[in-house]
């Protein structure tokens, strides 16, 4: 019995280190590049029937992978210039930085795909704002950031990744130094991209 127990725990040990030697091959690290369509709520409680364009843009990320399931992600982009209308009648723009911080929890048993979900805050920044005289906008928002998404081993430490994102983005708008109603963006990303693991 002493033989078996002893055999027993090297094999253990001999699985458990394979196992460690694999996920130290993925690296901690994944960095993916994607181009992302914005599509926004353009929720408005003005009554100027507030909307900004849809457009694509590029979005840059860092995740850091704490073990094989859980992760940190840090979403970033370029500022990003806005139309502005008013029932359809573009009056003025405004260009807007959105970091996204999201934690995330990765499938790993489901063969060569690997899905994820994650959850975390949104922080936007308002600048370039150019709006008709006496109107104004809170130039900072801060909301929660969901996410779901996929990656697709394409080569060793390559994958092809789709996101979809839903994040919370809202302003207050001012006419004349009074409130006149909150305009949500709450825009929906969808993204398509390659990531590379290291």
């Amino acid at each position: 019995m002493k033989k078996y127990a002893i055999a027993a725990a090297l094999l253990g040990s001999v699985v458990c280190s394979s196992a460690f030697a694999q996920q130290a091959t993925e690296g901690s690290f994944m960095v993916r590049a994607r181009a992302v369509h914005l599509d926004s709520t353009n929720g408005d409680s003005t009554g100027l029937g507030l909307s900004i364009n849809d457009k694509w843009l590029p979005e840059v990320d860092f995740t850091y992978f704490f073990d094989k399931n859980l992760a940190a992600e840090l979403i970033l982009t370029v500022p990003q210039k806005q139309t502005l209308s008013s029932k359809g009648k573009a009056i003025g723009s405004f260009k807007h930085l959105p970091p996204t911080l999201t934690v995330q929890y990765h499938f790993t048993d489901m063969g060569a795909f690997k899905p994820y979900v994650g959850a975390g805050i949104n922080y936007t920044h308002l600048s370039s704002v150019n709006l008709p005289a006496g109107v104004t906008v809170d130039r900072n928002s801060f909301g929660p950031a969901l996410q779901v998404g996929v990656d697709i081993p394409v080569a060793k430490g390559v994958y092809l990744n789709f996101d979809v994102k839903k994040v919370y983005i809202r302003t207050d708008v001012s006419a004349g130094g009074v409130k006149a109603g909150t305009f949500k963006v709450d825009p929906l990303l969808v993204g398509v991209g390659l990531g590379w693991r290291f």
